[in-house]
């Protein structure tokens, strides 16, 4: 099964497909271009290069959050469109569940965390041993501090990934033994997005149409929120 994966949950713009336990083409980019810019000629520079075209693909996953409410809203339109044009099935995969993919086969603990902004973080832990990334914690909005007496708890060493990575890194090192992941296992992967939704399918789960895929936020967009704070008054 052919699945074209893509993430746009935050800064990076990312795309893969992968087939089986192989990535066969992927491309991403870090710049200061939203992803309405970049994502579409990235999807299709990727597959030029690698010979395929949309018709090739059995199924379209992507990341459905938590992340930017614009970058999400991006790639799940994106992920919409493509899927409900070809009449192929979806997959919607937690942000930080992929983040955590990117250490599949490893063993330890990993903490993936995606900047929230005002001193909070998206966040959820796995375990790693060898294998598929088990999952410890949900996907939670907390403030620094608070994960940081989460992680404790655990009394071993916490690989932090993510966007989110260098900021908890910085604050939490003091307290916990932590490790930064390394810049290329870092952010977020679309290959991840499509090996979790890989995942998801050889577990039962079961995909969605086009028309059922919606972003899971954490937390209310700030103009909302704003919002809510004034009607309280």
């Amino acid at each position: 099964m052919k699945i074209l994966a893509l993430d746009t949950s935050a800064k990076t713009a990312t795309a893969a497909v992968v087939e089986e336990d192989q990535i066969l083409c992927r491309a991403s980019v870090t710049v200061n271009l939203t992803h309405s810019q970049t994502l579409l000629p990235l999807c299709d520079s990727m597959l030029t290069a690698a010979g395929m075209t949309l018709r090739d693909m059995d199924l379209f996953a992507v990341s459905m959050g938590p992340g930017s409410f614009t970058g999400l809203r991006i790639g799940i339109g994106a992920v919409k469109g493509m899927a409900q044009g070809l009449n192929k099935p979806c997959v919607g995969v937690s942000t930080l569940e992929a983040l955590a993919c990117n250490y599949t086969g490893l063993t330890g603990v990993v903490c993936a965390v995606m900047d929230a902004r005002c001193q909070q973080v998206y966040t959820a832990t796995f375990r790693l041993q060898g294998g598929y990334p088990e999952r410890l914690t949900p996907d939670e909005a907390l403030a620094i501090d608070e994960l940081g007496e989460k992680l404790a708890s655990l009394n071993e060493p916490i690989t932090f990934v993510g966007d989110g990575a260098a900021l908890c890194y910085e604050a939490l090192k003091d307290r916990l033994s932590a490790v930064l992941s390394p810049p290329q296992l870092r952010l977020q992967d679309a290959a991840s997005v499509g090996f979790a939704a890989q995942n998801f399918l050889q577990n039962g789960g079961q995909p969605l149409s086009a028309a059922e895929l919606m972003p899971q936020y954490l937390r209310l967009p700030q103009a909302e929120r704003e919002l809510l704070a004034k009607t309280k008054k």
